[in-house]
């Protein structure tokens, strides 16, 4: 009987890899899995399909004084952040810029001018919103334009409070009449920002603005929540009386902003909904959240505006927000200034769309069907050719495709995609054109890295702005302003109000020439609730520390008038303040007086001299030498104080209560520099600075290492620098983001050389406003040290020598 034969079966790669190790005693990897398939998402864009009306990008100058150091700017500096912000095809090309009508009152880092801080008396003059939006008007005809109150004078309502009440609507109208003197249609107009709603009180509005013949003018409510939608699908007349639901923060109060839902009810109104603010992000650091928020804002919400606040950081470093915006302009002395990747995330918007456009919401949607891989919107041209989808993908952890297909109607010509890789660090990587495509019978496919921005169009004119800072540099001493040389605004240079309203104006008291005024003689309608709120105003740069601040003073009513020197850092919405205060009363009374970041008050020293009286002109100084203060009245000492809270920090003027005085001759002469020699001593445990080495050559790393007192931990603390060997303690090319690099570099004088020691331990950068940081709070030997956001925890607390 013949066996039969069958075909023996082939060896696995586990049985082969088993053998060959069996018989040679070496390992064979195994077979690789097969990698998964890239997400792939098939796009259809249908020039048929339908899609809500596109309202624009734009985002708010206010809420407030976060646009107050831009108009200082020299030239060309300032028409190139001008550009970046408003010019057509160059950077952020905004489509919509609200306008903080101005209260007298703190607003957040800031108080805006009103044009009437007394009833009757109408200024149209008042601040630098109208100035500002002059320029973005010149730059972009076809910009709108919306405003938006957050305080108002204090004589409203007589003096009750009051803000829903005729009063303010009169003051709305005169505002809007100061808008028409500036050639300024105004397209949008709102309430009271984030404080609710009266109906009544916007049914008058609407009326009034009719009444008046602003009929093109759409009504805005109510700056809040969704809950002023439930109230509009109540009732009919309050409903009619808005054409806007403007809601703030849909997508959460920063975070990451990945769901940005609105309400059924909301939707079903009928009426256009808009994220009337959104932001409060870093210029750099908050880009992917506000990426996400534009395109999210529609396919979760429905909604067809997007403001992101502010619209430049052009504020000083010690400011709680200093570092939000499309850019960071905060130093007008050396027209320095940092182009943010905001810009870019939002010219992927702005630079290939225009308001009037419609959303294709066939071709808007999540990537593949799930948010995790990014989001994608489709928008058309009124004339149903041309279309951009604009695409995130900055939660992706993997490279995707997208398969589009063109049809309807819309051009099926060359598309051109833009990209921002938001994975980088480096500006170059930012809005870069990256291909051109020709479609095939309407069809082509894109490869999507993870963490970027894209924009697919068929528009042309895109563009990125190529104009570059001077490097930054201090605003040094000695430093004078008379107040007689015209400045571009109704502020002086480098003033920036933290309430009321100082304005240069012709001098009382006998004298010629101009004078600096508070303005506001009663208080205003407030936004924040901070405990001490009497007005005062700020110069200068963080980085000073001994010298002598004088003013000449009149008092036009009784009361109290400041010198504040060491202006260190605010705290949030005003709430307090590290500086010290050398107070006169007309009476003779005076004092020195240190507050902090709660407004907690301590005097130091107090006395009185002979009175100074009303109508007089009278000369005040505070000198800052170490840890001695010294208060002088008309050239004589009438006190002294010691304490050492406050090393550095900017200068100012105040008055204790709303009321009228005045100054001239401000002055600030350089006192002796000092400086102290020993080591930089962390507050994780035996912890110290070091540089690597002992070397003192540019690049050194700075780092961290066991603290040893030996040559390479020795630094010197002098006059807002810190140097080793004769070389400054530097942040890497000047950054400002998270992350970057500190080291040793030649002393040149600029800000990214220039340090803020805080009270509670952390030392500012006074370019960025972030901290000196040890990443990650690691003890290892050799860690070097960055910038990162200030949050005091120990690895952001230094003892200086």
């Amino acid at each position: 009987m013949r066996r039969s034969l069958t075909r023996p079966r082939p060896f696995t790669a586990a049985v082969v890899s088993l053998l060959l190790s069996t018989l040679t005693g070496l390992a064979v990897p195994a077979q690789a899995a097969p990698a998964p398939a890239a997400p792939s998402t098939a796009i259809t864009v249908d020039g048929t399909k339908p899609g809500l009306t596109f309202d624009g990008v734009g985002a708010i100058s206010g809420g407030g004084g976060n646009s107050r150091l831009l108009a200082d700017y020299p030239e060309p500096q300032r028409g190139q952040l001008l550009d970046y912000l408003f010019k057509p095809g160059y950077g952020a090309d905004l489509q919509l810029l609200k306008l903080e009508i101005g209260g007298d009152t703190n607003s957040t880092d800031g108080a805006e001018p009103s044009i009437e801080h007394s009833a009757g008396t109408v200024d149209c003059n008042q601040g630098y919103e109208w100035w500002l939006a002059e320029q973005a008007k010149a730059r972009n005809p076809d910009l709108r334009i919306a405003a938006l109150s957050w305080g108002a004078p204090g004589w409203i309502d007589g003096g009750s409070g009051t803000f829903w009440s005729q009063d303010t609507i009169d003051y709305l109208m005169n505002w809007m009449g100061c808008a028409a003197q500036h050639h300024l249609t105004v397209d949008y107009l709102g309430g009271w920002n984030e404080r609710g709603y009266d109906k009544a009180w916007y049914e008058n509005l609407k009326k009034t603005l009719t009444a008046k013949g602003w009929t093109g003018t759409k009504v805005v409510a109510a700056d809040s929540d969704w809950t002023v939608a439930d109230a509009m699908n109540l009732d009919p007349a309050f409903k009619n009386a808005v054409d806007i639901v403007g809601v703030h923060y849909p997508c959460g109060y920063l975070g990451s902003y990945t769901s940005c839902p609105s309400t059924p009810v909301a939707q079903g109104l009928g009426k256009p909904l808009w994220a009337s603010e959104n932001g409060s992000e870093d210029a750099d650091t908050g880009a992917p959240a506000v990426a996400r928020a534009i395109n999210r804002d529609y396919l979760d919400g429905r909604m067809t505006g997007f403001f992101n606040w502010p619209v430049i950081a052009a504020l000083y470093p010690n400011l709680s927000f200093s570092t939000d915006g499309m850019s960071i302009a905060n130093q007008p002395w050396s027209g320095h200034y940092s182009i943010g990747s905001t810009t870019w995330v939002t010219a992927h918007t702005t630079q290939f769309t225009a308001p009037g456009w419609h959303y294709i919401d066939a071709a808007s949607g999540y990537l593949a069907g799930n948010r995790a891989n990014g989001s994608y919107v489709t928008l058309k041209s009124t004339d149903n050719r041309n279309y951009s989808t604009v695409v995130e993908t900055l939660d992706a952890t993997a490279a995707q495709t997208a398969a589009f297909t063109v049809t309807g109607g819309l051009s099926t010509g060359q598309v051109h995609v833009w990209s921002t890789d938001l994975t980088s660090t480096d500006p170059a990587n930012w809005f870069v054109h990256q291909q051109d495509v020709t479609p095939a019978n309407g069809k082509y496919t894109l490869t999507l890295q993870p963490g970027h921005v894209y924009t697919v169009s068929t528009t042309t004119g895109q563009g990125r702005g190529t104009a570059s800072p001077p490097p930054a540099a201090p605003l040094n001493l000695p430093y004078a302003d008379s107040f007689d040389t015209p400045a571009a605004t109704t502020s002086p240079a480098y003033f920036t109000d933290m309430n009321g309203a100082f304005q240069t104006v012709a001098c009382g008291g006998g004298r010629s020439g101009t004078c600096l005024r508070q303005m506001a003689p009663t208080t205003p309608i407030r936004w924040t609730d901070e405990p001490y709120n009497a007005p005062y105003t700020i110069i200068g740069d963080g980085g000073w520390s001994n010298y002598t601040v004088t003013a000449d003073t009149m008092f036009e009513q009784s009361g109290t008038v400041e010198l504040l020197g060491r202006v260190n850092q605010q705290g949030r919405n005003n709430n307090g303040l590290n500086a010290y205060h050398l107070r006169v009363s007309d009476t003779g009374a005076w004092s020195l007086d240190k507050s902090d970041t709660s407004w907690t008050w301590t005097t130091l020293a107090k006395g009185t001299t002979a009175a100074l009286g009303t109508g007089r002109w009278h000369t005040v100084a505070l000198t800052l030498q170490d840890a001695t203060l010294t208060a002088t009245v008309d050239g004589a000492t009438v006190g002294t104080a010691t304490d050492r809270s406050f090393t550095n920090g900017q200068a100012g003027l105040g008055v204790t209560g709303y009321r009228t005085e005045q100054f001239d001759n401000f002055a600030l002469t350089p006192g002796t520099p000092s400086a102290h020699t020993g080591p930089i001593t962390s507050a994780l445990p035996g912890k110290c600075v070091d540089a690597a080495a002992n070397s003192a050559a540019d690049g050194t790393r700075v780092q961290l290492w066991d603290c040893t007192n030996a040559p390479a931990q020795q630094w010197t603390w002098a006059n807002g620098t810190l140097t080793h060997n004769g070389a400054c303690l530097d942040v890497t090319g000047q950054g400002t983001l998270n992350g970057t690099l500190v080291e040793l570099w030649s002393c040149n004088g600029g800000s990214n050389q220039q340090w803020l020691p805080q009270p509670n331990g952390s030392v500012k950068s006074a370019q960025s406003g972030r901290c000196l940081d040890d990443p990650g709070a690691t003890t290892a030997n050799g860690t070097q040290l960055i910038i990162w956001d200030c949050n005091g925890g120990a690895n952001q607390r230094w003892q200086l020598p």
